[in-house]
C-alpha cells in the first residue's frame, strides 16, 4: 500500500531522467539516522520520487487502457464520464466525485465508492472500476473522501464518513439518472466507509459489498495488546496530507517509536494519537462501527483473504453483521467470499502465494460475484444469488473454490499437536518436536529476548504484498531466541480450514511481554511456507481495556491466536511451529519494562521459559477437515 505522486516530473523530463540515474546509484552518506537504520533521508528521497514517477507513467499511459477482467457480457459498450462533480456535504464542504454511467437515456442503480486514495491515481485504478460497473449498467461515483485529493476540508481518519456517506447517498438519490436503488463497495479504508455508509442508515442504500477492511480499527491496529508496525500503525503517517508522505524515511528502530515520525521529518498528529493510546478508550470507540451494527438492515456481501493483514477484522464484521441480523428479516442476508489474496490481491496476476502455484480460478471471482450481488439486489434479476450458500472459500493446495453453510465450518475436527522437547528446542537444529501426543514431564525450554535485538521476520518485506513476498522463510530458525518444534513427515495430506490457535504456557523475568506463533508448512525441499502467525502481549492475555501486569517467573496461559486459513499440507510434509517474543516489524517491540512501550525508550531483556508438561500442556490447535 505504497502511495505515491509526483506528477510535476512528467512536466520536467530532464529532472525525471536524473532522478531515474540517481534512484538506481548508491546512497550518499549517513544523514542523520538513528543508529541502527542504514537507509539516508537522501536514499529515500530519490527512492520516493522515482516511485512517484514510476506510478505517474502508469497513471498517464497505461491507466486510460486498463479494464477489469471478469467473464460476463457487457450490457452497454460506450461510457459517459463527469469529472470533479461538487457534492456538497452538510456542513458547506464540496466532496468532489467522478461519475461513470452507460452512454444512454435511461436511470440506473448507482454504486457508490468513497475512497482516500485519489479517484484519479493509478493506485486502486478507480477509472477502470469505474467504466466496468457502467459497461454493467450501473452509474458508478467514485468519490475522494473529505480532505483527501480534490476534496475540501480536513482528513480524519474515520471521523466523517458516516455523516458524509448519508450526504453524498442522499445527493445520488435525488439526480436524474438514479433510478432510487444504491450500493457500496470498496477496500481497506473504502471498505470502512461502505460499513459507515450502512450504519448511516440512508433509506436507498440497498446492499454493501466491503473487502479487507474493519469496522472496528482498533482491532487492526493493536493486534491482542501489539501495536501492528509496518502496516496499519505506520499508515497515519502515509496519510497525513492530501496526497501522501514519504514513509521510506521511517525508521522501525527509532525509540521512542511516538517519535519516529518527527525523526523521520514527517509529524503526524493521529499516529501520535494511537501510540498514546494502547488500551481501548473513547478515543477508539468513536469509530467503532460495531456500536451502530443494529443499523446496518440491508444485505452484505463480505470479501477477506487467507493473506491478508485484515484476514481477522474482515471475519469478524462479517460475523457481527450476521449475529446482528438474528431474527430479524435481514437473517441470512450476509455473505462471505475468502480468497487465496494478499491485501493488494497479487495472486491474481501471479497465480501463486509464496512458490505455491494456485492456477487462475481465483482471477476473475470477486467481480463476477460482485456483480452477481449487486445484479440481484439493485436491478432485480433474479439470478439465484440469494439461494447460494453464505460462505465460500477458496483452498489453497487443492486451488479450488467451496460452498460452506458456516464458518468455522461445523465439521471441523479441532486437533492439538504438542510441544516436547528435552529442553533444547532453541533454533531450528533444536530437539523441539510436535505431535499429537500429550507431553510427559519435559524440562522447559528457555531463551532471552532483548528487545534491542528483535527478531527480524518481516524486516524489509512489504506485507501488503505479503503472498508475492512469501518467498523462503527468512533463517529466523538460526537464532537462539526461536523456539523450533517440527513434526514427523505426515503419512498422508491434511486440510487445515479454520481458526488456528497457540495455548502457550509461559513464565517471564519480565513484567510484560510478548509472545509470538508462527505455523508452518516445511517443503520435502526444505521450502518453508508461512501459513500464519499471531501474537499476544502479556499484560493484555485478559483485557485490551483494563491491561494487567505478569508477576515475574509466574507461569500463565496464553492464547494467541492465529487467524484462519484453509490449506492443504501434502503428504510428506511436515509442520512446525516457531515460538519467540518478537515478529519485527510487522509488530512493534515490547520493551519489557511495563510501561507504555510506544513512549518510552528504556528496555531490559526478558528470560522466558515455555512449558509442555502433563501439567501445562503446550500445544497448537489445528482445524482439521476430516
Amino acid at each position: 500500500m505504497w502511495k505515491r505522486s509526483a506528477a510535476v516530473l512528467l512536466r520536467k523530463p530532464i529532472l525525471a531522467i536524473l532522478v531515474l540515474l540517481l534512484a538506481v546509484q548508491p546512497a550518499a552518506g549517513h544523514l542523520g539516522r538513528t543508529q541502527e537504520n542504514t537507509k539516508s533521508f537522501f536514499k529515500a528521497d530519490l527512492q520516493w520520487v522515482f516511485y512517484s514517477f514510476v506510478d505517474q507513467l502508469h497513471k498517464h499511459f497505461r491507466l486510460p487502457f486498463m479494464k477489469v477482467e471478469n467473464g460476463t457480457p457487457d450490457r452497454y459498450a460506450r461510457v459517459s464520464v463527469e469529472k470533479n462533480v461538487a457534492i456538497p456535504m452538510r456542513d458547506g464542504v464540496r466532496l468532489y466525485a467522478n461519475i461513470y454511467r452507460p452512454k444512454a437515456d435511461e436511470k440506473f442503480p448507482a454504486i457508490l465508492i468513497r475512497l482516500p486514495y485519489g479517484k484519479d491515481e493509478y493506485y486502486c485504478w478507480m477509472p477502470a472500476v469505474g467504466k466496468f460497473y457502467a459497461r454493467k449498467g450501473y452509474a458508478c461515483v467514485v468519490q475522494d473522501v473529505r480532505g483527501k485529493f480534490c476534496s475540501e476540508g480536513a482528513f480524519e481518519p474515520l471521523v466523517n464518513e458516516v455523516e458524509d456517506g448519508y450526504d453524498t447517498l442522499d445527493w445520488i438519490t435525488k439526480q436524474p439518472w438514479c433510478d432510487g436503488n444504491i450500493g457500496m463497495e470498496g477496500e481497506s479504508y473504502y471498505g470502512y466507509t461502505a460499513w459507515a455508509g450502512a450504519a448511516s442508515n440512508h433509506p436507498n442504500l440497498k446492499c454493501i459489498a466491503p473487502m479487507n477492511t474493519a469496522m472496528d480499527f482498533y482491532e487492526a491496529i493493536y493486534q491482542d495488546g501489539a501495536f501492528v508496525l509496518q502496516t496499519a500503525g505506520t499508515y497515519p503517517i502515509l496519510m497525513n496530507s492530501r496526497t501522501y508522505q514519504n514513509v521510506l524515511r521511517l525508521d522501525p528502530y527509532h525509540l521512542p517509536l511516538i517519535a519516529m515520525d518527527d525523526a523521520a521529518g514527517i509529524p503526524s498528529a493521529y499516529y501520535d494519537q494511537i501510540v498514546s493510546n494502547p488500551m481501548r478508550g473513547d478515543d477508539w470507540e468513536r469509530a467503532n462501527l460495531y456500536k451502530r451494527c443494529e443499523r446496518i438492515n440491508i444485505p452484505v456481501l463480505v470479501f477477506a483473504n487467507w493473506y491478508d493483514v485484515f484476514l481477522k477484522t474482515t471475519i469478524n464484521d462479517w460475523a457481527r453483521a450476521k449475529e446482528s441480523a438474528a431474527h430479524t428479516a435481514l437473517e441470512g442476508k450476509q455473505w462471505m467470499v475468502i480468497g487465496p489474496m494478499d491485501h493488494e490481491s497479487t495472486p491474481e496476476h501471479t497465480h501463486k502465494v509464496g512458490k505455491i502455484d494456485i492456477g487462475d480460478k481465483s482471477s476473475r471471482t470477486r467481480w463476477e460475484v460482485k456483480q452477481a450481488f449487486f445484479d440481484y439486489w439493485l436491478k432485480g434479476i433474479e439470478n439465484g444469488f440469494d439461494k447460494t450458500p453464505p460462505v465460500r472459500l477458496f483452498v489453497i493446495g487443492d486451488n479450488e473454490w467451496r460452498y460452506e453453510n458456516e464458518w468455522p465450518l461445523a465439521r471441523t475436527e479441532y486437533t492439538s499437536y504438542y510441544f516436547h522437547s528435552n529442553g533444547s528446542a532453541n533454533t531450528v537444529n533444536g530437539d523441539g518436536q510436535l505431535s499429537p501426543q500429550e507431553p510427559n514431564e519435559e524440562p522447559c525450554d528457555t531463551f532471552v529476548y532483548d528487545p534491542a535485538d528483535p527478531v527480524p521476520t518481516t524486516l524489509g518485506l512489504d506485507l501488503w504484498f505479503l503472498a508475492a513476498q512469501l518467498q523462503d522463510r527468512p533463517p529466523v530458525g538460526e537464532r537462539s531466541d526461536v523456539l523450533v518444534y517440527t513434526s514427523a513427515p505426515l503419512e498422508k495430506g491434511i486440510e487445515l480450514t479454520g481458526p488456528i490457535s497457540v495455548t502457550l504456557y509461559a513464565a517471564s523475568s519480565a513484567v510484560d511481554t510478548d509472545f509470538t506463533a508462527t505455523l508452518l508448512d516445511v517443503f520435502p525441499d526444505g521450502y518453508l511456507h508461512l501459513i500464519q502467525e499471531g501474537i499476544v502481549r502479556a499484560s493484555y492475555r485478559e483485557s485490551d481495556t483494563e491491561p494487567t501486569p505478569i508477576e515475574p517467573d509466574k507461569v500463565y496461559e496464553y492464547d494467541i491466536d492465529l487467524w484462519a486459513t484453509s490449506h492443504v499440507v501434502r503428504a510428506g510434509h511436515r509442520l512446525r511451529v516457531e515460538i519467540s517474543s518478537s515478529n519485527f516489524d510487522r509488530f512493534a517491540r515490547n520493551l519489557n519494562t511495563g510501561k507504555n512501550s510506544g513512549t518510552t525508550s528504556d528496555m531490559l531483556p526478558a528470560t522466558q521459559k515455555i512449558y509442555h508438561t502433563p501439567e501445562y500442556p503446550s500445544h497448537i490447535t489445528l482445524p482439521i477437515i476430516p
